[in-house]
């Protein structure tokens, strides 16, 4: 029987201001730790990571970590066309990186057409909520005024950050399972997955073969 090493692939790219902590986010999700010690993402940055929507059904993530700062805009653009889902990446710490979605919703919707993406719109840092300059109810009212879903995520202590990629991943399936979102020719936002090859029958025979006794 052939076993799929993962059903489908689904390229997910993040965008928002520079310092907000895409890339901290990502080396979370991927690599299961936080770093202090992250650098300013120059143009973009790749992880992938396997992960299981529902049971049984495995999805490879591709995910793109872009740069927020103006010189990289015509950059990050060319990777909008081809992903599937988006993270909209905001500091809750910053309100101006929040006053900022509303242009990288724009953006980012007008160079995905004729592709619609799934978005979440996230509110990063909230370990800090001392610090916090946006409150929850302004993330989740912008969020649902799109027709969004909203998320608050650390990943100084990991909240909600798996919850944040597992959420976009099972809305981009679902999708594709109510016939809404298709695997597209010259499109990479969804692909179908690889399988393993089936291993070779091991047969056992009984009894030397013919010829085989001791001289």
């Amino acid at each position: 029987m052939v076993e799929p090493i993962f059903d489908f692939q689904f390229r997910v790219i993040l965008i928002g201001d520079s310092t907000v902590g895409k890339s901290s986010l990502l080396k979370y999700f991927t690599d299961g730790k936080f770093s202090d010690a992250c650098d300013p993402t120059v143009g973009v940055d790749f992880y992938a990571r396997l992960i299981e929507v529902n049971p049984g059904v495995r999805v490879k993530l591709q995910l793109w970590d872009t740069a927020g700062q103006e010189r990289f805009r015509s950059i990050t653009r060319s990777y909008y066309r081809n992903s599937v889902g988006i993270l909209i990446v905001f500091d809750i710490t910053k309100r101006k990186s929040f006053e900022n979605i509303a242009q990288w919703l724009k953006e980012s919707r007008e160079q995905t057409e004729p592709h619609k993406g799934v978005y979440l719109i996230v509110g990063h840092k909230s370990d800090r909520d001392d610090e916090r300059q946006v409150t929850t109810r302004e993330g989740k009212m912008f969020a649902e005024s799109n027709g969004l879903r909203y998320i608050e995520t650390s990943a100084r202590n990991g909240q909600n950050v798996e919850e944040a990629f597992l959420l976009l991943a099972r809305e981009i399936h679902k999708l594709i399972q109510d016939d809404k979102l298709h695997v597209e020719e010259g499109w990479d936002g969804v692909k179908h997955g690889f399988s393993r090859p089936p291993k070779e029958p091991f047969h056992v025979v009984e009894g030397e073969p013919e010829g085989s006794g001791c001289c």
